[in-house]
């Protein structure tokens, strides 16, 4: 079975986290490096996870005449 990937909510805190560590003292440069790493991995996931929301939100849902679904595009002034 494959493991699922955690929520935006969870990578977020989680980059939170490491943020927070680095920055409260003067970690070795074996753990800064780690940090890094995982760091640039979960904002990466974070920024996927954003853009496609944003690309779903995006998407206007209504009921056309025939009783079918129909999608267009969300036209936002100032896009």
């Amino acid at each position: 079975m494959a493991k699922k990937e955690p929520s935006f909510e969870v990578s977020l805190a989680e980059l939170e986290e490491i943020v927070a560590r680095m920055e409260e003292g003067e970690p070795e440069l074996a753990e800064l490096m780690e940090g890094y790493s995982r760091g640039i991995l979960l904002a990466q996931k974070c920024a996927q996870a954003l853009e496609r929301a944003e690309k779903t939100m995006d998407l206007m849902v209504r009921k056309n005449a025939a009783g079918g679904v129909e999608e267009m595009e969300l036209k936002i002034e100032g896009d």
